[in-house]
C-alpha cells in the first residue's frame, strides 16, 4: 500500500495543527476530530482534509470502525492524556503511533521517577511526607493539565494551607530547584535506531512569570500573589553547544532504559526531558513526556537543529509523518503502531 492509502488524524487540540500539516507534507490524507465551536481553526488553515465534529473528545471510540476502514493512522499529543483514561486506549482499534506501554510510566509518577533514576538522570528531591519538607517545594498534580493548581509551598505550615483546595486530587511534592527551565524535545526512530534532538522551549507560565513585572514594594502592598503555573504560551531557546553531549546522553539512557523498563520497543518517536538548567550548568529533570509537546509548535517550519541536520523544514510534526512514510516503504508499518 501508498502512502495515500493512509489517512494521518488527531484530535483537534494542543499541537494538532504541525501534526495534520506535517502529515500533508509528507503526502497522507488528514483528518481532524475537532470539538464543536473549534472547527474553524482547522478550516482556517487548511491542514485538514476532512473534519469531524464530536461534542467530546471521548467520542474517538465511537468512531473506531469508520477510522479502521479507512487506515487510520492516530497521532497522540498532550490532549489524549488529559482528556481520556489510559485503560480507554488499551482496547483501541484504530492504529496508533508508539508504544501505549510507556503512557503508564508517563503518567504515574512513582513508575516516572523510576525510570529517570534508573536511567542516571538527576531529579530533584521527592518530599513523601509533608512534614518532612525543610526547602521550598513545588505540588505537581498527575496528568497532563499544563501546569494547572501547581503551587509552591515555603514550608509545612504552608503546604497544608494551600492542598485544602484540592481535596482527593493525588499529587507530588517536589523540591524546587533554582535556575532556568528548559524543555528539551527529542526524537527517537525505531527504524534507524537513532536519536535526534528537534529543539528547545521554555514555557510562559501565569502568573509566575507577569510576577517579575511588579517591583517588590507593590508586591508587599498587594499583601498575597500565589504564583500559579498554567501554561499559556511557549518561548523558543537554544542551548549552549557545551551542553548538547549531556542533553544527548540523557535522552539516549532514558530510551535505552524503557527498553528494559517498559517493553520491548520501549520509548520511541517524539518525546520531551523537562528540566531546569542551575548556575553550575547541571541539569535536573523533573518529567517526562513520552510524546509530542506543545512546545514544539514554535517550530513550524524547522528548528536550528532540525535545520542543521535536514537542510529542509522538518518540524515534530512532520518527522513523525516521515517515520511512518518510511515505515510503509520499508513494510515496517507494524512496527511502529500498536
Amino acid at each position: 500500500m501508498a502512502v495515500t492509502d493512509y489517512t494521518i488524524a488527531t484530535l483537534g487540540s494542543h499541537s494538532s495543527l504541525q501534526i495534520l500539516k506535517g502529515a500533508k507534507d509528507e503526502g497522507f490524507k488528514t483528518l481532524c476530530i475537532a470539538k464543536k465551536g473549534s472547527e474553524k481553526v482547522y478550516k482556517s488553515f487548511g491542514v485538514a482534509d476532512e473534519i469531524i465534529s464530536v461534542d467530546h473528545f471521548k467520542e474517538l471510540f465511537d468512531l473506531q470502525d469508520e477510522l479502521v476502514k479507512r487506515n487510520t493512522i492516530l497521532i497522540p499529543h498532550g490532549s489524549f492524556i488529559a482528556y481520556m483514561k489510559i485503560e480507554d486506549f488499551k482496547n483501541l482499534k484504530v492504529m496508533y503511533f508508539g508504544n501505549k506501554d510507556v503512557l503508564e510510566w508517563e503518567s504515574a509518577r512513582d513508575l516516572e521517577r523510576k525510570w529517570l533514576t534508573d536511567a542516571n538522570i538527576k531529579i530533584p528531591r521527592i518530599f513523601d511526607k509533608p512534614e518532612t519538607i525543610d526547602r521550598p517545594v513545588i505540588v505537581k498534580f498527575y496528568g497532563a493539565k499544563g501546569g494547572m493548581g501547581y503551587f509552591l509551598a515555603k514550608d509545612t505550615d504552608d503546604f497544608y494551607e494551600k492542598i485544602a483546595d484540592h481535596i482527593n486530587e493525588k499529587y507530588v511534592i517536589q523540591e524546587y530547584i533554582i535556575g532556568v527551565p528548559a524543555y528539551f524535545h527529542y526524537f527517537y526512530s525505531l527504524l534507524n535506531n537513532e536519536l535526534e534532538i528537534m529543539s528547545f522551549d521554555k514555557r510562559y507560565e501565569s502568573n509566575v512569570d507577569s510576577i517579575g513585572r511588579i517591583s517588590a514594594r507593590d508586591q508587599f502592598a498587594l499583601k498575597k500573589i500565589d504564583p500559579s503555573y498554567v501554561v499559556v504560551g511557549n518561548i523558543p531557546i537554544t542551548v549552549r553547544e557545551s551542553l548538547l553531549p549531556e542533553i544527548f546522553g540523557m535522552g539516549e539512557r532514558v530510551i535505552e532504559k524503557s527498553k528494559q523498563l517498559i517493553s520491548e520497543r520501549g520509548l520511541f518517536g517524539p518525546f520531551c526531558l523537562e528540566g531546569v538548567i542551575t548556575p553550575e550548568a547541571e541539569i535536573y529533570i523533573f518529567e517526562i513526556s513520552a510524546r509530542i509537546v506543545a512546545g514544539t509548535n514554535l517550530f513550524e517550519p524547522y528548528s536550528p537543529y532540525t535545520y542543521i541536520k535536514y537542510g529542509k523544514p522538518m518540524s515534530t510534526g512532520r518527522r513523525i509523518a516521515l517515520e511512518i512514510k518510511n515505515a510503509i516503504n520499508k513494510g515496517k508499518l507494524l512496527d511502529i503502531v500498536c
